[in-house]
């Protein structure tokens, strides 16, 4: 199960499926506690980089508009999405 690829150089669906194995790999044994930490430690790594590649996505598909104050407002997307 040892994923040698840099935590930010992956996708977030690598990323996704390592954190579930290692979260699997966590509940089906016991380890001993410096293989327990070293997963626990890639694990929070890979959540954190989910979250964050999450927050990217979120971000490129929401529009801002300036509301009827004249503030800027940001709202869902309703165009249609492209590729990038």
């Amino acid at each position: 199960m040892e994923n040698k690829k840099p935590v930010n150089e992956m996708s977030f669906e690598e990323a996704y499926t390592e954190l579930s194995t290692i979260v699997q790999a966590m509940e089906a044994e016991d380890r001993p506690l410096e293989e327990a930490l070293h997963f626990y430690e890639r694990g929070i790594a890979l959540a954190d980089h989910c979250s964050a590649l999450l927050d990217k996505a979120e971000l490129r598909i929401r529009q801002i508009d300036k509301g009827a104050d004249g503030k800027l407002e940001a709202e869902p997307f309703t165009g249609p999405l492209d590729s990038r």
